[in-house]
């Protein structure tokens, strides 16, 4: 699709410091409507992982469009979730000690929203027993980043049924999905979402059915969608991508066709010269995320230029041949290539309408909690105030 910037240009750059992250409110309400065509217009079938939007303003955005279900990997997004006015969230990380603990203590604040964490051991089940955390089964589907095997069927059944009442279902992140080739992802994820219904089959067997099966990040969501076998199942089925609510470049290539577009950028303020041919503005990896590798961002409306290796405050771009060489002073809009960690760099970002700034929002959930967060015998002040010996 093409991307034009001047959908995106702010009116007054000379009153913002850079870097800064913008979020785009009227884009992010039609990429939400958009992932929800996806799912033929249902919400229920939908559990965006809010790992992405970060913010509660965003998180409210959902909200008003009938979502109540989300995914998210910390504590502090838990409880901004739990905060914005979410029925139901999995803290879709293995939880064990105090931040068990923590996930326990959201969960009695907030009787309002149902609490889930996943597990994939006995002793993830039993921190949990007695408290209002449900459980969800992580299996793995391949990934082999968290999870019990797909292959250990009998050990999956097992876990549920230690899990008692407490059991809600399986999670099934195929993030692997993302390094199939397009042509093949399609029949690769609905290979693994037989082998998941298999594991499905063998629960029911056991008298252990589960309530909801999640699939399907942000490369995988039309696929799980797509997949018959989910329609007929005895449980709700949902696929779970949270890039599409801004978008990057890599999500864009991963979902041609979908009429999403980016919805967050980082406006950088061209800084430097250092040679002919290229220039360096302030969008370091402390600013765009570096962790999907280089480059780190595509700059909107402008081909010619290609951004290099970052370090921690300088992007450099190196400027093709008869292109215009923009100025020191010039402002360049840029498209993450990972926009998740990067929203996660900003502590608050300018909500753009028509143009114009309508708003600073607070990043909620950016970084962690507290560590100190469950109270142990010392104050905040303490905390700030105390000396390393």
């Amino acid at each position: 699709m093409e991307i034009r910037l001047d959908r995106y240009a702010i009116e007054d750059t000379g009153s913002v410091v850079t870097p800064a992250l913008l979020i785009y409110p009227e884009i992010v309400d039609s990429n939400i409507e958009t992932t929800l065509r996806m799912v033929g217009s249902d919400p229920n079938r939908w559990r965006p992982h809010i790992k992405t939007a970060k913010l509660a303003a965003i998180v409210r955005r959902m909200l008003n469009h009938g979502i109540r279900n989300f995914k998210c990997s910390t504590t502090l997004e838990l409880l901004t979730a739990c905060q914005s006015g979410a029925s139901d969230v999995l803290l879709a990380f293995a939880v064990t000690a105090a931040n068990a603990k923590r996930a326990v203590e959201i969960a009695g604040e907030y009787p309002q929203t149902r609490v889930s964490v996943l597990a994939e051991s006995p002793e993830q089940v039993a921190a949990g027993r007695g408290s209002p955390l449900g459980i969800f089964i992580d299996v793995n589907p391949g990934m082999d980043r968290t999870g019990i095997d797909q292959e250990q069927v009998g050990e999956i059944v097992t876990l549920a049924r230690a899990a008692g009442d407490a059991f809600r279902g399986l999670h099934y992140y195929d993030g692997q999905m993302s390094g199939v080739a397009a042509a093949e992802r399609e029949a690769k994820a609905h290979q693994g979402y037989d082998h998941l219904l298999r594991i499905v089959d063998a629960l029911a067997s056991a008298g252990l059915n589960p309530g909801e099966v999640i699939t399907s990040g942000t490369p995988a969501a039309p696929f799980g969608y797509s997949f018959t076998g989910f329609r007929a199942g005895r449980f709700v089925h949902r696929i779970s991508p949270g890039t599409v609510v801004y978008n990057d470049f890599t999500s864009l290539e991963q979902l041609p066709g979908y009429e999403y577009a980016p919805a967050a950028l980082v406006l950088s303020t061209v800084i430097s010269h250092p040679t002919p041919r290229h220039i360096t503005c302030d969008a370091g990896h402390k600013s765009i995320s570096a962790d999907a590798g280089t480059p780190t961002c595509a700059v909107m409306g402008r081909t010619g230029l290609k951004p290099l290796k970052p370090s921690e405050e300088h992007l450099p771009i190196e400027v093709a041949p008869g292109t215009e060489l923009p100025r020191i002073g010039d402002k360049l809009y840029l498209i993450p290539r990972h926009v998740c960690p990067t929203v996660n760099n900003f502590d608050d970002a300018l909500m753009v309408v028509n143009g114009r700034i309508e708003s600073v929002e607070r990043v909620t959930a950016r970084g962690h909690e507290n560590p100190l967060v469950l109270g142990i015998g010392i104050t905040q002040s303490d905390y700030f105030g105390a000396q390393i010996t």
